[in-house]
């Protein structure tokens, strides 16, 4: 017996329940979207990692009402990859909800148990060594290595901070942050001289250069700044302040395009003392 085609008011009520069978109905053959129909997770995950960013963005930037839109846009993305799962019996939103709440309940046991940590400093600890309890625990007869896990598809800057991490908990790391600035300058050194020679092997300055950009996100673990927000952070300072000579010029009927190095160069210098 065929389907009746959905309606608006066909659907649940109920939030939740609502938004499953949105999806649900988006990826059903008969009557479905097209275009949501033919995705997979591999299509997919592009689109959840921008959303990621974007609720990140709203969070910086205090919109509220940008940061309900950009939840919701990242909690489609989890009903999406789960109704993919489901279509391929290989699990469901439920169990993925279960699966997390299981998970925060066995990772907080001060909270849901007799467990004593009184910091959040404890708290990172303590939940740092149950995720290595935990992955020693998935462990097959083959030993995995400190490094495994951490996610390939992770933006590099990011994954460069969490397998340095890794590498720190096994005490591969310098204790205070004076080596991590010497390492700087010698990789810069070296990123010198390939350029000094010309640069002629792109693949040598490429290796160079990621050295210098490898040490420059231990420093900022080090330091304790997460060098994904300084780097947003330093992107919308650059934004304000190249808008800032857009609009001096604009006012003299002139584009960048127009000016001089050096004329730019001296509006950016009244754009760092005004923004």
């Amino acid at each position: 017996m065929a389907l009746a085609r959905p309606t608006a008011e066909s659907l649940p009520k109920e939030p939740m329940a609502r938004l499953l069978a949105v999806m649900a109905w988006l990826r059903d053959r008969q009557y479905g979207c097209p275009w949501d129909v033919e995705q997979t997770f591999r299509t997919i995950a592009p689109y959840t990692i921008e959303e990621a960013y974007e609720v990140a963005d709203a969070i910086e930037r205090g919109d509220m009402p940008a940061l309900k839109e950009e939840l919701g846009d990242l909690l489609l993305q989890v009903v999406y990859h789960a109704q993919i799962a489901q279509e391929a019996e290989a699990f469901g939103f439920a169990d993925v909800a279960a699966a997390i709440a299981d998970k925060m309940v066995d990772r907080h046991p001060h909270v849901f148990g007799d467990a004593r940590i009184d910091t959040a400093e404890a708290q990172t600890v303590s939940w740092e060594a149950r995720k290595a309890a935990e992955r020693a625990a998935r462990q097959s007869a083959e030993p995995t290595g400190a490094l495994d896990g951490v996610a390939r598809a992770l933006p590099a800057l990011l994954r460069a901070e969490k397998i340095q991490k890794r590498a720190a908990r096994v005490g591969f790391d310098w204790a205070e942050i004076a080596p991590v600035i010497d390492k700087i300058e010698e990789e810069l050194a070296e990123l010198r001289v390939e350029i000094e020679a010309g640069a002629i092997n792109q693949a040598r300055l490429t290796d160079e250069l990621g050295d210098v950009l490898f040490a420059v996100a231990n420093l900022a673990r080090h330091c304790k700044v997460d060098p994904e927000a300084a780097l947003r952070a330093t992107n919308d300072k650059f934004e304000r302040r190249f808008g800032y000579i857009e609009r001096r010029l604009a006012a003299q009927g002139r584009k960048p395009a127009d000016a001089t190095l050096a004329e730019m160069e001296a509006l950016w210098q009244e754009a760092k003392d005004r923004l």
